[in-house]
């Protein structure tokens, strides 16, 4: 038996308990650079599930989802961002947050199939979410042009480490769905927490 997949598996779940629930958004940004965006998705277990399930999703959609989920989802919450960091606090965003990881959960545990554009627009409207949070910090930032570019290239490199996951596992289904199940049971403490 191949170990390598479960083994990476194994290393990236480490990770994923590396971070906190849902807190990603309270460390305090003030003075923050390149380096505190980049490391700021890889302690919140919301940003860094939903961002692993997005590249493990898009491996499952197949074709051109593998490159378009992941675009969608950095250029919506880019685009969130920079609204934020002029916007107010918009109520049961830590909620809806955690709902984003629930979803993407549920959506691998049962390999739920879509059309790529659709795909996109769901991994963009969840995106949005995610990117208001971390742009409400941006102003905090000692440069919010380096901070945003930091939390983009952190989300891409999780894009990337999703999607490696996904095609070492490829051909054991059941791994991808046991992995959604974990996603979606967190996603769904998270909810509980947040609320």
């Amino acid at each position: 038996m191949n170990r390598k997949p479960i083994n990476a598996i194994i290393g990236i779940t480490a990770l994923a308990a590396y971070g906190t629930a849902a807190q990603a958004h309270t460390f305090g940004v003030e003075g923050a650079v390149f380096t505190d965006g980049f490391i700021h998705p890889f302690i919140g277990l919301d940003h860094l599930l939903a961002m692993l399930a997005i590249g493990i999703w898009a491996v499952q959609l197949g074709q051109k989802a593998l490159w378009r989920l992941p675009v969608a989802f950095v250029g919506m919450m880019s685009l969130a961002a920079l609204l934020a960091s002029y916007g107010p606090i918009l109520p049961l965003m830590e909620f809806a947050i955690a709902a984003t990881v629930l979803f993407l959960g549920i959506l691998l545990m049962f390999s739920v199939r879509l059309p790529v554009a659709t795909g996109m627009l769901i991994a963009g409207l969840f995106a949005t979410v995610h990117g208001y949070a971390h742009g409400l910090e941006m102003p905090q930032a000692a440069s919010p042009l380096f901070y945003g570019a930091g939390f983009i290239a952190a989300t891409s490199l999780i894009h990337g480490l999703g999607i490696t996951m996904a095609v070492l596992i490829k051909r054991q289904l059941w791994l991808t769905r046991v992995g959604g199940l974990a996603i979606a049971v967190a996603g769904l403490y998270l909810t509980t927490v947040t609320s």
